[in-house]
Parts: C-alpha cells; structure tokens; sequence
C-alpha cells in the first residue's frame, strides 16, 4: 500500500498546473472544455457572486482558491468526466500578461478599452 501511495502523489505532482487569476478571485476569460461525453462551460463572474458550480466543480474551485466563477455542466453527470473537464479547461486559462508577451505587445493592446478607461490586469 505505501508504494501505491507513493506513486499516486509522484503523478499528481507532476500533473499539477498553474491557474492564472484576475485581481486573485476569478478567472481571465470565458471558457468552454469537453472529456469524453462531460462538456462543461466556466465563465468570470463578478465580484461577489461567488462559486456556482455543482458537485466536484465546486471542490476544485474551492481547492484552487476562485472566489467568482459560474460554471455549467453539460451533458453526462458522472463525477471523473466533469473533473477532466474542468481540469483541461483550467489548462487552457491564459493571462492578457502572457498573451502580451507572446506577440510582443504592451497588455493595454490585448485588453483594449474598458468601460471606465482603465486597463487593469
């Protein structure tokens, strides 16, 4: 048995990811993921709304931190399908920081004008 649990925590350490958070309560965009039937669709959500999720969404958000987030399960109701999802939407969570980066833009370019003039992070 403690073999097993070794192993186990040596693959969960090596598929740990980094989630990029706006202002360190939700996410920096909208995004929409799928594994096997489980399709779900996680938005940004505004300050105070909180986590709605269901089930083991909610158990991820919570462990990652996420203060607002709406996210939608779509499609089947089993827990492993919902959670793959979930985690290969977070993959694919990107900061405007990075993005910027990536085309050598300043990050005022990729947000472009907001409502109130500023262009936070």
């Amino acid at each position: 048995m403690p073999e097993a649990i070794r192993k186990a925590t040596e693959q969960a350490r090596k598929s740990l990811i980094r989630v990029p958070l706006r202002e360190g309560r939700t996410l920096h965009h909208d995004i929409e993921s799928h594994y096997g039937a489980g399709h779900v669709i996680v938005r940004t959500a505004p300050q105070g709304a909180g986590i709605i999720a269901g089930g083991p969404m909610r158990a991820i958000f919570e462990a990652l931190g996420v203060k607002d987030v709406v996210a939608k399960s779509v499609g089947t109701s089993n827990p492993h399908n919902m959670i793959k999802a979930t985690f290969e939407a977070l993959t694919h969570v990107v900061s405007p920081r990075s993005v910027a980066a990536r085309r050598g833009k300043k990050v005022s370019e990729i947000l472009g004008k907001r409502e109130n003039g500023d262009a936070k992070e």
